[in-house]
């Protein structure tokens, strides 16, 4: 790149960064606590949301649940002028399908998506849960409220919709309430596999699951920290990509570890008074969330929850037992924290959507040299490209290093054997892509 191209680019990419900013300040500004509260009563109102109560009746179970949440996504889509395609997507399942099913229904997801104006097919995804349990998952007629599980991640998910909405991005956006979770991630596997049969290319889901709680059961109270749960590498790679790995690394580079650190930068860019904390596995020990089905079909995903959980407060029947009280009740929601877990959903949504795609084949290389050499396949989108390196026990980008308008690059005075690399794509507004590992060895 000649080098008053390559400070042109630099002085526009800035000048792009600082009017992106406003945007996403703007977008935390606008998430109200307020209407998390309400969205939360509403859907704890509804006595029980299991996925196999009552679908008949308009004041309780998981039927009226449902369609409150498709009347606000439909609500929300009337005010951007129907900029938001509503609709349900649904499986059924039989009793034989595990021994947590009481008996035959359809699972029923709400999906809402705000297309994309230059990457229609791309999607990023932000899901909650609809369905709430008891202490006895097949109970589906005793009162389940769900406030913290998980009606916090589903409002949270609502009112991301409606401020989110009020934009226009490159690629597309889905708000989806899934449901089915408690008993299986029956929901999740049923939207993966929608996505995957209607050749989705997906960014990343967000699978928002209790954001609500600041006071654990370890008695630490914090309403700054949460976790961002991942998985190190994609369980469907090829014998080929574990052959790379073991010889030139990666062991905790994958595309879900990828979107982790994108959260986690991009809070602490933005939303600096949190904590975001990686927790590098999957999920909780021996539990799961509705991010692993798409984890399974290849898709990049994450769980995004509260640091400090009580465990009174999760899948138990409402009671008083030897003073302690138990029961997923709204007393125990902090709506101000689910605000900040909203928000933060909400800017790594907009900053990914608004987003060019990110680099394809990166090849490195550099063996018995103090540099590192690049090559990769230009985006269409992207006005520059920044490589990323970090220390092998780092578990951020640490160090990073803007470079134009170009698809090769060596990187003097860095020694390759010391260090992890990646490249993002930036695009003409100043947001970038995640950042892509390498993934093929460029020969000299």
């Amino acid at each position: 790149m000649k080098p008053f191209l390559f400070i042109f680019a630099f002085c526009l990419l800035h000048v792009c960064h600082g009017q992106s900013s406003l945007k996403v300040y703007d977008i935390i500004n606008s998430i109200s606590a307020e209407r998390i509260e309400s969205d939360i009563q509403t859907l704890v109102n509804f006595g029980t949301r299991n996925t196999f109560s009552d679908t008949i009746s308009n004041t309780r179970g998981i039927g009226a649940a449902r369609r409150w949440i498709k009347s606000e996504f439909e609500a929300i889509s009337k005010s951007c002028n129907n900029c938001i395609d509503v609709f349900y997507q649904k499986d059924f399942v039989t009793k034989e399908a595990n021994g947590r099913v009481p008996h035959d229904a359809w699972v029923v997801n709400v999906v809402a998506i705000q297309k994309g104006t230059k990457y229609p097919n791309r999607y990023v995804i932000m899901s909650g849960d609809i369905d709430s349990r008891g202490s006895d998952t097949m109970d589906f007629t005793t009162d389940a409220p769900g406030a913290n599980d998980n009606a916090s991640g589903m409002a949270g998910t609502i009112e991301t919709a409606r401020v989110l909405s009020q934009y226009k991005f490159e690629s597309s956006i889905v708000y989806v309430g899934l449901s089915g979770e408690e008993q299986g991630l029956f929901g999740g596997a049923g939207l993966a596999r929608f996505a995957k049969e209607k050749n989705w290319d997906i960014i990343g889901i967000l699978n928002n699951d209790m954001i609500g709680n600041i006071s654990g059961v370890d008695g630490i109270i914090d309403n700054r920290t949460f976790r961002i749960f991942s998985e190190p590498t994609p369980p469907n790679e090829t014998e080929r990509q574990r052959t790379l790995r073991r010889f030139y690394g990666g062991e905790v580079d994958g595309i879900s570890r990828q979107l982790a650190r994108y959260v986690h930068k991009t809070t602490k860019s933005y939303m600096p008074e949190m904590s975001p904390m990686m927790v590098y596995r999957l999920d909780r020990f021996g539990r799961g969330g509705h991010h692993r089905p798409f984890n399974d079909l290849g898709y990049a995903g994450i769980r995004i929850m509260e640091a400090h959980e009580n465990y009174t407060q999760q899948h138990q029947d409402i009671r008083e037992e030897d003073g302690i009280k138990y029961g997923d009740v709204i007393d125990h929601v902090n709506f101000e924290y689910a605000k900040k877990l909203t928000a933060v959903n909400a800017i790594n949504l907009a900053s990914l959507a608004w987003a060019p795609p990110k680099p394809k084949n990166i090849a490195i290389g550099g063996i018995v040299e103090p540099a590192a050499k690049f090559k990769w396949d230009k985006v269409d989108g992207a006005i520059g490209y920044k490589i990323y390196w970090r220390d092998t026990t780092s578990p951020t980008w640490d160090n990073s290093r803007y470079v134009g308008d170009i698809s090769e690059f060596l990187l003097e005075g860095i020694v390759i054997d010391n260090h992890f690399f990646g490249i993002s794509s930036i695009g003409k507004n100043g947001f970038e892509s995640v950042v892509t590992f390498p993934n093929q060895i460029l020969r000299d």
